[in-house]
């Protein structure tokens, strides 16, 4: 072969092989951060829920509260016929409602929008005598009964959310109570979060931020006639409203985006990054014209696609590699039997030898590649199985506890009818402190209904199963808060033996209080019509690893029960009151993260299960 042509060949090759390791390497990019980038959406979606929920929470604690002071005689009077005496009693009543909700201020204006009442009445820089018609929410109100905005307010300079009704008597409007919330605790929570987050509101300014330097910048441009009508109702107090600077580079499903965010400058000091590309999700939040953005970094994810990139180029170099290696030797073999021409029949023999037990070969590597991908389509098809028979277990021992949660919710709920009817008359007799008692003990009814729910949500919702440092003491309290019901009924009161330090186990929380759950159900089941039940609850640290264990004072176990306890299907219960899974599914998941349970008799009576699971690392955030 002319050494032109020879060398032509050798470059069409390697340029070749190049295209082939590009190609392999973008490939694998791709398709890494495809599937990264979908495991960020599920995070940031749970994120999203969290901060939603946060926020709603506290808003509705003050929702209803401008509204109960149309209720009030002596503020309806002060808005008929002002007289200062008056005026001075409901500016205490409003001082002292204001104390006692924590809220920033609350104060009434009459029909022009003059502040006639106010709580803040004390200060130097009170409201009291002044026109605030301009501002939005006392014309919301006017038209249609209740206004929402937040705003800054024009006397201090404090931001808040406003929350305004209309007062009404039989001569139609009369005025407008304003109630004014601060949320900067709400803020300060989430600046320990692990990813920024902001609120915006139906201007498209940011009004809350878990990154200080983002608040009160736009997400969107403003014109000047948008800028023209903020100076006239001072809705955010002619603050610059700079433009936050969020570019889009990319949309993605279900409503998440690509985004680029600048860095503001060098002042800026954050728990997490704030500039970068990010994984952008927003929703909406009920009940308000906002808008909730949570702020996923991607860094990390495209940090492992290039890892796995350059894992699959260097792999795709290794067989170009071998291929150029076997090359050489097939053109060796042939001039060599170029050379050998007397040998050439004897090496022809040897040749179809050497095929035929190259592609037995072959055929047996393809066989056994489908049997290695059979196997690996079996092991998946496993592991979802598992996961929906965790999650079965989970609503199964929700609907075991359904009687209790019934009762836990019936009471609450039967309190709340006979104390709002009494807060009612009581109202009409002119007695309001029998009246906000009432009120009062309805918002702790509130409070008590609203944690139930909230645990009852979290151990239903189906978890990821990724381990992370999980407080001992938290999982058993979230366990036995769901059993509660239970514990009263069969007289039980746990003893709980958790001094010992900050016991932190590494796991998935959720699966973690699925497996107490069981373990202190089949205790309770155990103990039923015992004399003297009793649970016993312990945990203490063994090196590297966390121990709990929990005793009950029932007849203890059997040697046929220890011997198949922890097999599907079995149980010592009676026919109809279980499947016999709860202890198969509760091994199984301690197994997963990478641990081991145990049952055994104790020498004082009872059964004793005991809990081993991996120690979380020291300095791991929880």
């Amino acid at each position: 072969m002319p050494p032109r042509k020879k060398l032509l060949r050798l470059l069409a090759l390697v340029l070749g092989f190049v295209a082939l390791i590009a190609a392999a390497s973008l490939l694998a990019y791709r398709f890494s951060l495809a599937m990264g980038l979908a495991e960020l959406q599920v995070t940031g979606r749970h994120r999203l829920d969290l901060y939603a929920t946060s926020l709603e929470r506290e808003i509705d604690k003050y929702a209803y509260f401008s509204t109960t002071l149309g209720l009030e005689r002596d503020v309806m009077q002060l808005l008929a016929t002002p007289r200062p005496a008056q005026a001075a009693q409901v500016n205490q009543y409003l001082e002292q409602l204001n104390e006692r909700a924590g809220t920033l201020a609350i104060y009434v204006m009459d029909g022009q929008g003059t502040v006639v009442a106010t709580s803040n009445w004390r200060r130097p820089d009170s409201y009291l005598g002044e026109d605030l018609s301009f501002r939005p929410y006392f014309r919301q109100a006017l038209e249609s009964g209740s206004g929402r905005i937040f705003g800054i307010g024009t006397t201090r300079g404090e931001p808040g959310y406003y929350l305004a009704s209309s007062l009404t008597s039989a001569q139609g409007t009369v005025g407008v109570a304003v109630v004014k919330v601060g949320l900067q605790q709400l803020e300060k929570s989430w600046a320990t979060a692990e990813a920024p987050v902001l609120v915006a509101d139906e201007n498209g300014v940011a009004i809350l931020s878990s990154v200080p330097d983002w608040k009160f910048t736009t997400l969107r441009p403003l014109d000047a006639a948008t800028r023209s009508a903020f100076d006239h109702t001072q809705q955010y107090n002619r603050r610059a409203l700079k433009p936050l600077g969020v570019v889009e580079l990319a949309a993605l499903e279900h409503g998440a985006r690509l985004v680029s965010l600048p860095k503001l400058g060098p002042e800026m000091v954050s728990m997490f990054p704030v500039a970068g590309k990010f994984l952008a999700q927003t929703q909406p939040l009920p009940g308000t014209p906002w808008n909730i953005t949570v702020f996923s970094l991607q860094e990390q994810v495209r940090g492992i696609a290039a890892n796995r990139a350059a894992v699959a180029g260097v792999g795709a170099a290794f067989l170009c590699i071998l291929a150029l290696m076997f090359n050489e030797r097939r053109r060796h073999v042939k001039d060599r039997l170029a050379a050998r021409e007397a040998l050439q029949q004897a090496h022809d023999e040897l040749e179809r030898n050497v095929a035929e037990r190259t592609a037995d070969l072959s055929a047996a590597n393809t066989h056994l590649q489908v049997e290695v991908l059979e196997r690996t389509r079996a092991e998946r098809t496993l592991r979802a199985a598992q996961d929906e028979l965790v999650q079965a277990g989970k609503l199964a021992v929700i609907g075991q506890l359904s009687s209790g949660i019934a009762h836990e919710l019936n009471q609450p709920l039967a309190a709340l009818r006979t104390l709002s009817g009494n807060a009612r008359k009581f109202l009409d007799r002119g007695d309001p402190q029998t009246a906000g008692s009432n009120l009062e003990r309805i918002a702790e009814l509130v409070d008590r209904m609203g944690r139930l729910t909230g645990q009852l949500k979290s151990f239903a919702r189906k978890s990821s199963g990724r381990p992370q440092a999980v407080p001992l003491r938290r999982a058993v309290d979230n366990a036995l808060f769901l059993l509660e019901q239970r514990l009263k009924r069969a007289g039980v009161v746990p003893c709980i033996d958790l001094t010992e330090g900050d016991l932190q186990a590494w796991c998935d929380a959720n699966r973690l209080e699925q497996v107490l759950v069981n373990l202190a159900g089949n205790a309770l089941d155990a103990m039923e019509g015992q004399g003297a039940p009793a649970l016993d609850i312990t945990a203490r640290r063994q090196g590297d690893r966390m121990v709990l264990q929990v005793r009950d004072r029932g007849p203890g176990l059997s040697q046929d029960a220890q011997t198949h306890l922890f097999e599907p299907f079995f149980t010592t219960k009676d026919a109809g009151s279980g499947l016999g899974l709860g202890l198969a599914i509760s091994a199984g998941i301690v197994a997963d993260a990478g641990g081991s349970l145990r049952a055994q008799n104790h020498a004082d009576g009872g059964a004793i299960f005991t809990l081993d699971l991996p120690a979380a690392p020291e300095g791991t955030p929880r």
